[in-house]
């Protein structure tokens, strides 16, 4: 499955690996030795869920790079370089940020824009994107990457990944305990969780974890179109969007690793539009012509 999730993906990845060893280390056992326990098992969920979608943040950065083979630019080597550090750092200063680090990986037209917070994100450019694209149109996609930053996106979009990871442990576990109760209904000699709690937690975990990742790619597209505007605020005109746009949907976007993809540019045909991290082009489009 292509372009589903940077965060989703490594979030979900993080979730189930933890809740294997949760499970495999008998640490759930107090949740339904006696019996299930709502509310402990609610604040059990709400530490285990929020501290996933932290872990998967501040992950995001050195995996971006590490993934993409996005090389940081500490010191230009040429003009091109250049103009992305100086174009970053204006863009950056327009909005009131400090300049994130600014890299180039080798692919197909694509940018992303990560990072644990505003001190600390990343800007990374393809070189197909600087190889097609006039400045103008580079520049407004900077811009947009620039605007996720200033919205706080991954930081919001690390909250509503920890609300909705927090209501996949929990309701995991409730049938996890429903299932393990009824297979093992007549039997009265066996306490606390048997392999029908374990097996079950772990089939849930991912279910509802990819459940889940339909909401959270849902919001992902929300941010784009505020990315879209504040790419125009900071330009000063929608215009020079709106012709990035149009190139790019005259192009194929390259496909980022799964752990970036919704940092990326572009959207998703069919059902697998529920888990699309971006809207179609063309939407995007209409909506900058409405400002």
């Amino acid at each position: 499955m292509k372009r589903i999730a940077l965060f989703v993906v490594t979030n979900l990845a993080v979730l189930v690996v933890l809740g294997i060893v949760v499970n495999l280390t008998g640490a759930n056992r107090f949740l339904s030795a006696q019996g299930i326990n709502l509310p402990t098992l609610f604040i059990f969920a709400l530490i285990f869920g929020m501290g996933g979608s932290i872990i998967s943040l501040l992950m995001s950065k050195p995996i971006a790079k590490w993934s993409t083979g996005a090389q940081v630019i500490d010191m230009p080597r040429n003009a091109t370089e250049v103009w992305l550090v100086e174009t970053v750092r204006r863009i950056s200063h327009k909005a009131g940020l400090p300049t994130p680090q600014v890299a180039i990986y080798e692919g197909e037209p694509n940018a992303f824009a990560t990072g644990a917070s505003k001190n600390g994100s990343l800007v990374a450019v393809s070189t197909g994107l600087l190889q097609t694209m006039s400045r103008e149109q580079a520049e407004a996609v900077l811009a947009h990457e620039v605007a996720h930053i200033a919205n706080g996106d991954m930081v919001t979009l690390t909250l509503i990944q920890g609300v909705v990871n927090t209501f996949v442990v929990f309701l995991s576990r409730v049938v996890g305990y429903l299932v393990d109760s009824f297979l093992r209904r007549n039997d009265e000699e066996s306490s606390g969780p048997g392999i029908g709690y374990l097996v079950t937690t772990i089939v849930c975990d991912i279910l509802f974890g990819v459940l889940a990742s339909i909401i959270v790619a849902w919001f992902s597209r929300q941010r784009e179109f505020r990315a879209d505007a504040g790419a125009a605020r900071l330009l000063g005109s929608p215009q020079p969007m709106m012709a990035a746009l149009r190139r790019l949907g005259g192009m194929e976007a390259g496909e980022l690793p799964q752990n970036v993809a919704t940092a990326g540019i572009a959207g998703r045909p069919g059902w697998m539009a529920l888990f699309a991290s971006h809207p179609p082009i063309e939407a995007r489009i209409a909506a900058l012509q409405q400002r």
